[in-house]
């Protein structure tokens, strides 16, 4: 199947789902037998993935992959829903090889797993409302992290799934954890078109329901008044590319997560200028360089216990799915940090 038929059959699955009729309310118990089932699933999953890697032996943290394909949150292109498995196919793309940068071999168990997807676009199609929504993604985390060492890296999807993903690392940890988060935009609204879980808001509601202590900005280069406001409201700190080259020392030798629970790092693929990657929904000129979110990466001090890739959009992607690859070695160098 072609790239393009793909993505047009997976789009008319969505539309399909999305126009489902509401479920009566004599009907709610069926409906959370589904959502005990999605839940049921990822469980599974993980827990036969834990056994795996605990049987071999050796490691400290194993990253593990959790697909959260969900993308009506965002705010102008949706299509981040379908980013999962091309993201899954970047990784093992022939044109690289299993090992990253640092040297870390993929295909070793103990370095990374993987538990499938959660069912969004089935839960949404028995009108599973957005707050079920985000708990089963909350829910689906911490059952990957009951699993040790697994370590969630989490494939979205819009950034909307960031709020219950960090919910979930911190509640599970018992405690707030630092925040490296690289975007070009703050997404720190207080809500976005009277939506509270818009993909432009979910470090409002994580900062507001104290899941963070510190929440570091990286590659911002469009925000208005409201994202510096909440910023400031927040402790926030922004570093904008218009003075990225002041800070590039700093932010290249980073030491977080001391006194909290660790550290997690949320990448917005749009941080890049959109001349490395393309298939994202808001193409943002002035970006940072792949090289330069490595170096900020490779060099971070800190115990990281969990991570998303998000904001990939296949739908604006070239036809040779140049972004599929990029998107994929965020989390194949994430991997390489994150696995112990």
């Amino acid at each position: 199947m072609s790239f393009l038929a793909a993505v047009n059959i997976g789009r008319r699955g969505i539309r399909c789902f999305s126009t489902a009729s509401k479920i009566p309310k004599s009907l709610e118990g069926g409906q959370q037998r589904v959502i005990d089932a999605a839940l049921g699933l990822v469980r599974e999953q993980a827990k036969l993935k834990g056994e795996q890697v605990r049987a071999l032996g050796g490691a400290k943290a194993t990253t593990c992959l959790l697909g959260v394909p969900l993308g009506h949150h965002s705010s102008y292109h949706q299509g981040p829903q379908y980013a999962p498995p091309f993201i899954r196919e970047g990784i093992w793309h022939g044109s690289s090889n299993n090992t990253t940068e640092a040297g870390v071999v993929l295909d070793d168990p103990r370095v990374m797993v993987d538990a499938g997807d959660i069912p969004i676009q089935e839960l949404r199609r028995c009108e599973v409302d957005d707050d079920k929504l985000m708990q089963v993604v909350t829910d689906s985390v911490k059952a990957v992290m009951e699993e040790e060492p697994l370590r969630p890296l989490v494939l979205g999807g819009d950034h909307s799934i960031s709020f219950p993903v960090v919910r979930a690392v911190s509640e599970k940890l018992g405690g707030p954890v630092d925040i490296l988060h690289l975007d070009a935009h703050p997404d720190i609204y207080e809500s976005y078109e009277g939506n509270i879980y818009s993909h432009a808001s979910p470090f409002a509601r994580i900062m507001e329901g104290g899941y963070a202590r510190h929440l570091l900005q990286v590659g911002i280069r469009s925000i208005n008044q409201e994202g510096r406001d909440m910023a400031n409201k927040f402790g926030v700190k922004q570093y904008e590319m218009r003075e990225y080259e002041k800070h590039r020392e700093y932010l290249q030798n980073l030491k977080l997560g001391e006194g909290v629970k660790g550290v997690y790092i949320s990448i917005d693929v749009d941080c890049l200028d959109p001349g490395f990657a393309p298939g994202i929904s808001h193409h943002e000129s002035g970006g940072l360089s792949f090289r330069d979110c490595m170096n900020i990466l490779m060099n971070l001090q800190g115990n990281i216990v969990g991570a998303d890739v998000v904001e990939y959009n296949p739908q604006r992607d070239i036809p040779n799915g140049m972004t599929t690859l990029v998107a994929a070695k965020f989390v194949r160098e994430v991997t390489a940090i994150m696995s112990k």
